[in-house]
């Protein structure tokens, strides 16, 4: 079968960024990760053999000068070394373990060093879904000036009703084209239909604010949107315990960063246990927050209200929505907002895979256990989340921090 991934970054911005912070504040440590399907599919026989397949071409897959001179640009934040780091990166399918049982459930556990470890998390999840969606006949099915033409319709409007928008759906994508597709054309609507040439300004009230994949971003020249994932906060848990992960990971991050990269997604334990112990100094230092579980309207009003509360206007910071959205729920949650907050929207699945006769994958990769260095003893990381249904790792760990929030 053709090889599925061709671009070393065909992967989110947020893996670089996460990357360099842990070579910064974690150099030694070493990770697992698992593979979630929440929908429990059924996989094809012989489906781990075509991902190994797959698998095995990445270490073809290097980094290029283009792409290079492209995070020089675009990531000013990095520095010139970690390009040389990257520039001698090596994809090690050693370090990725699959298999598939009779019932045909697929097992995989990627195991190594966390700075290695870490850029398989998307590769990974984008092989699946794309194998998935050739091996379901949807690819044979796909009419792509039919596809083109909702994406149109979608994007027109998006922009009209005023949403700021950046595409998140590499992970669970239909496909690489069917997704450079979707960057294409929504660039092509926004700048082409929404630009008055005798004013100089946009007609839209929304915008289309770029996308989390490196490489398309690259490609369309647009901005590569991500920070940082839940598994920075994972880890901490295991070095400073759950209710202060949260401020010593904004500490390291923005001492990292300087002050850049400054979206905070802050529901890896809840949102309990981040506002709680969320200082103004922190508030001040990172520009806004990512929600990303729980219900947007509670959030909305926790989040204007622990603004305040530490004396801050809540209209000067950035609020980026990003829990299973669709036009219709970001339009829903902008009127809520009312312009309270700088708020913004981040798609992944209704961007690309929201396609004709075609079911989208449920599935993620996650932090599942970690210890500090090679020297160490093992612990479990877990995730719990606003969303029942988005808690994972050890549920007797799970229970027990839940015990300790209240």
């Amino acid at each position: 079968m053709k090889q599925i991934i061709s671009h070393f970054t065909d992967n989110d911005a947020y893996t670089y960024s996460c990357q360099y912070y842990i070579l910064q504040k974690y150099p030694r440590a070493e990770v697992e990760y698992t593979f979630f399907d929440r929908d429990n599919t059924i996989y094809p026989k012989g489906f781990a053999a075509l991902l190994e397949e797959q698998l095995g071409y990445m270490p073809q897959v290097m980094i290029t000068a283009n792409e290079i001179a492209f995070m020089k640009r675009k990531m000013y934040y990095l520095p010139e070394w970690y390009f040389t780091f990257l520039s001698g990166y090596r994809f090690n399918p050693h370090e990725v373990n699959v298999s598939q049982d009779t019932d045909g459930h697929l097992d995989i556990l990627v195991r190594g060093k966390w700075f290695s470890a870490i850029m398989w998390e998307m590769p990974i999840l984008s092989i699946i879904s794309e194998l998935m969606h050739i091996l379901r006949g949807d690819i044979d099915r796909y009419d792509p000036r039919r596809e083109e033409e909702r994406v149109e319709e979608k994007t027109k409007m998006i922009l009209k009703n005023g949403i700021i928008l950046g595409d998140m759906g590499t992970r669970r994508r239909l496909s690489f084209d069917h997704q450079d597709m979707v960057i294409r054309v929504m660039k092509e609507i926004y700048q082409q239909d929404g630009y008055d040439d005798e004013t100089g300004h946009h007609n839209w009230t929304g915008r289309f604010t770029g996308t989390s994949n490196l490489y398309l971003a690259m490609k369309y020249d647009l901005k590569p949107i991500g920070t940082m994932s839940h598994q920075l906060i994972e880890f901490e848990e295991n070095v400073s315990g759950v209710f202060e992960c949260n401020f010593n990971v904004m500490k390291k991050f923005s001492d990292v960063y300087d002050g850049d990269n400054g979206i905070y997604l802050y529901d890896c334990f809840g949102d309990k246990v981040f506002f709680s112990n969320l200082s103004k100094r922190m508030a001040m230092m990172f520009v806004g927050l990512r929600v990303d579980s729980g219900d947007e309207k509670e959030q909305t009003e926790k989040i204007i209200e622990k603004y305040k509360s530490l004396g801050i206007d809540p209209s000067t910071k950035q609020v980026v929505f990003s829990n299973g959205l669709n036009i219709e729920k970001a339009i829903e949650i902008h009127k809520f907002v009312n312009g309270r907050v700088q708020d913004s929207y981040g798609m992944g699945t209704f961007i690309t895979c929201d396609v004709e006769n075609t079911e989208p994958m449920n599935i993620v990769i996650k932090l599942t256990r970690s210890r500090i260095t090679e020297k160490r003893e093992w612990h479990d990381c877990v995730k719990l989340s606003c969303d029942k249904g988005k808690t994972l790792g050890n549920p007797e760990k799970c229970a027990y921090l839940l015990k300790q929030i209240g």
